[in-house]
């Protein structure tokens, strides 16, 4: 031994010497994980042939080893951290030789890179970072966010803190397009930051809430950051319950927790969305009472009323702004809950249902059935041992064959669907709620103006109620609902149509509307579980470029009516596409459907015209080189540092470092503990490493202990992100506090930088304790939307 260390210890210390030598030199990141392992890996190897890396290890055969084994004690548990008295041998790291060690890692290199980077079943979410990236600086270069907080800064600026609480608003909008943490504060930093300062706000103030803001993007989705931490404790989660239970005696992780063990980027997307929204309001608040104890440090800004104002007062803004909105949204949710409107699908499968089913399975062996107990309760536990012995009695559960549907058994379970559907379908109660937002806002920005569109479109929306109540079932055809419906969609959109120029005079909704628009569309799309986060981000992407290419037209005093008839070709494909079957190669394809597969195809070939022509007045006003060329340096870097990390990984796996640590973590007893020191090392691991270094380095060694537990793995995540977004922000370290000393005037020191921090670190610091104290803050949404 050297040093008296270790051969692993040792092994860690100059592995991790390395990254951090080779961080500290200068080199890219990227490239700086990578050389760093092979250098570690030449010094391990070298300092091994000649005989200094010798390591203590449990001595297999030994009697005391086999009296634990015989005690029912996992291989997996036992190590020299719970037994210190085991019987050891000395063994060189590299056991074979570092030739058969470096044989290994290269074979396992290939595979990794296979399987994570190439070709592997994470690749296709691993795709959405490009997209995200693409929409985040697409919004950015385009001075979208620009007009952004120039508008909130028109409507919070009379406020007490009123430009610090659009710096936030503005902050988790960039946060939601983004998700880039650097990007964000850097932005928010050369936009906000010189007028804050100019209107008399503190240094203090105006550098922290734009550092805390700009960190919103670890945890506001769609995060990057979310999408990389999903996609790697999605594996590292299932693979550890699943050791977990068969060091349990149950044969897989589906008997032992009564459910699959899966984590999708998805259900984290929804899991983040509430901590986000919650952290982004406490900012917001500590701005406001910030500004009312120290009204002389964020003192209100008055703002010349330029935004077409209606100039009815506050009673009508607030029955048009407020009151009517909210009445709406109230009917909408009424008509749900009385079942008035809901689901209309008629598919019937040709298997009828299972049917009730024990929540857990019973035939287990005796020590399964105790950890499933101790895991459930013994009252799930007894309860799914009745239903299992009631279903014995009666003959056990139906096979498939038996379960089989006749046709006429077939016919009359849909007979029995439709007389049990709701009149109105979500989907048309969903377009006839936002037709009547849009309706009494235009009311409520021009009331002096004609009043008849309003009027009609309000009756098309009336008369398509009655319609689908009285004329239509679920069972009517697509060709009879668009008949029926025609009429009052065309008053519906003649409404809208002319409604539109008056909301596009307001410029609150001209700025704000449209990136709202598309980052509920994208996040809707994802937590509705209607596709997964891919076609969702270039969904964004495409959504980015257009509006970018509108604003440059508009710039220009140019039309910019193809591009908004493409994102009306796009709402048209899609709803041609839910409401009819556009399979045009069965064998009887009906003359409705026809119709409808040339109208999806006329439509995408409109919206493709329009995103090639975006492009092209993107790439002719200079915006799309930058943006490509930043998309791609910032994808590379990811891609880079993911296989980086991948050969740091398999350096420590080579020598026993990964065993030696999770060795340590599970020699503690309570998994909360163990947590506890994963948040702590992961806090201060912050301070020199980025997050993509620390998920691709850090989670993969603790994340099979940590997801190995008892705990929900989607409050572990945001725990974890969270956490990191604390870090980023912390003096004196803090990565966004790098990033905006890089833009802030010499008139702004990095002292105003730490004061002004320390209190939004103090609000990180409290969001972690509710997040630890009510779970439910991170679970609520999922089970909701699930």
């Amino acid at each position: 031994m050297l040093f008296g260390l270790d051969g692993v210890e040792l092994g860690l210390i100059i592995v991790f010497s390395s990254l951090f030598m080779g961080i500290m030199s200068g080199f890219p990141v990227a490239f700086a994980i990578g050389g760093s392992a092979i250098a570690a890996f030449g010094i391990l190897a070298g300092l091994d042939n000649a005989g200094f890396m010798i390591t203590e290890v449990i001595n297999t055969r030994s009697d005391a080893y086999m009296a634990l084994i015989n005690e029912g004690i996992s291989r997996h548990d036992i190590s020299l951290f719970r037994h210190p008295d085991l019987p050891t041998t000395s063994e060189h790291i590299f056991n074979g030789g570092w030739e058969r060690a470096l044989d290994r890692n290269l074979s396992f290199i290939i595979n990794r890179m296979n399987e994570r980077v190439i070709a592997g079943q994470s690749i296709e979410t691993l795709l959405a970072v490009l997209m995200f990236v693409l929409m985040g600086v697409t919004l950015e270069r385009s001075k979208i966010a620009e007009d952004l907080l120039t508008t909130m800064a028109r409507v919070f600026g009379p406020l007490p803190g009123g430009l610090a609480v659009s710096v936030v608003i503005v902050g988790a909008f960039l946060a939601a397009s983004t998700g880039i943490v650097g990007a964000t504060v850097v932005t928010m930093g050369l936009l906000s930051l010189p007028t804050m300062l100019r209107r008399g706000y503190s240094p203090e103030l105006a550098t922290g809430v734009i550092a805390a803001s700009g960190t919103l993007g670890q945890i506001i989705p769609p995060s990057i950051v979310i999408v990389l931490l999903g996609t790697l404790a999605g594996d590292l989660y299932s693979t550890a319950q699943e050791n977990l239970a068969q060091s349990l005696g149950c044969s897989d992780a589906l008997t032992y927790l009564g459910h699959a063990a899966v984590l999708s980027v998805g259900t984290l997307f929804k899991a983040a969305l509430l901590p986000g929204i919650m952290l982004a309001f406490m900012y917001g608040l500590y701005a406001f009472l910030y500004a009312l104890v120290f009204p002389h440090h964020a003192p209100p800004i008055e703002v010349t009323d330029n935004n077409g104002g209606h100039g009815q007062g506050r009673r009508h803004s607030l029955i048009w702004f407020l009151g009517a909105p909210v009445a709406v949204i109230a009917l909408a949710i009424g008509m749900s809950s009385f079942n008035f409107s809901g689901s209309q699908d008629l598919t019937v499968s040709s298997i009828a249902d299972i049917g009730e089913q024990p929540e857990l399975r019973t035939n287990v062996s005796q020590q399964c059935q105790a950890a499933m107990i101790d895991k459930h309760g013994i009252e799930l536990w007894d309860g799914s041992v009745a239903m299992a012995a009631d279903l014995e009695a009666n003959g056990g559960a139906l096979t498939q064959d038996e379960r089989q549907r006749s046709p006429e058994q077939m016919e009359e379970v849909r007979n029995q669907m439709i007389l049990d559907a709701a009149p109105i379908g979500t989907g048309l109660l969903t377009l006839l709620v936002m037709a009547a937002l849009a309706l009494t806002t235009a009311y409520g920005v021009a009331p002096l103006e004609d009043r008849k569109p309003i009027i009609l479109g309000a009756l098309g929306i009336l008369a398509a109620i009655l319609v689908d109540t009285f004329l239509l079932s679920a069972a009517s055809s697509p060709g009879k609902v668009f008949a029926l419906e025609g009429l009052p969609f065309m008053a519906i959109l003649y409404g809208l149509g002319k409604c539109g120029p008056r909301l596009g005079r307001n410029e609150i909704l001209r700025v704000v509307f449209p990136p709202l628009v598309l980052i509920i569309a994208v996040l809707g799309s994802i937590l509705g579980g209607i596709t997964n986060p891919t076609p969702a981000a270039a969904l964004g992407a495409a959504g980015a470029i257009m509006m970018a290419a509108h604003r440059k037209l508009r710039d220009e005093q140019k039309s910019g009516k193809f591009i908004i008839n493409a994102s009306f070709a796009l709402v048209i494909m899609l709803l041609v596409g839910i409401n009819f079957d556009l399979r045009v190669g069965i064998t009887n394809v009906p003359f409705q459907n026809w119709i409808a597969f040339i109208v999806a195809q006329g439509a995408y070939l409109t919206t493709m015209a329009g995103l090639f022509f975006a492009c092209f007045v993107l790439w002719r006003t200079t915006v799309l080189t930058p943006v490509v060329r930043e998309t791609t340096k910032v994808t590379s870097m990811v891609f880079a540092i993911l296989i980086g990390s991948q050969m740091l990984n398999l350096v420590i796996i080579s020598f026993g470092g990964e065993a030696y640590i999770q060795g340590f973590l599970k020699s503690f007893d309570d998994e909360i503990v163990v947590f506890l020191i994963v948040m702590l090392v992961l806090f201060f691991l912050g301070f020199v490493l980025d997050f993509l270094e620390i998920i691709y380095i850090v989670i993969p060694i603790v994340g099979p202990v940590i997801y190995g537990g008892t705990m929900d793995p989607s409050w572990v995540t945001i725990m974890i992100a969270v956490n990191l977004q604390t870090s980023f922000l912390t003096p004196p370290f803090g990565f966004a506090l790098f990033y905006l000393r890089g833009v802030a005037p010499a008139s702004v020191t990095t002292w105003h930088i730490y004061r002004g921090v320390v209190p939004f670190v103090l609000i990180q610091v409290f969001g972690l304790a509710l997040l630890w104290w009510f779970p439910w803050v991170v679970t609520i949404v999922p089970n909701l939307l699930n």
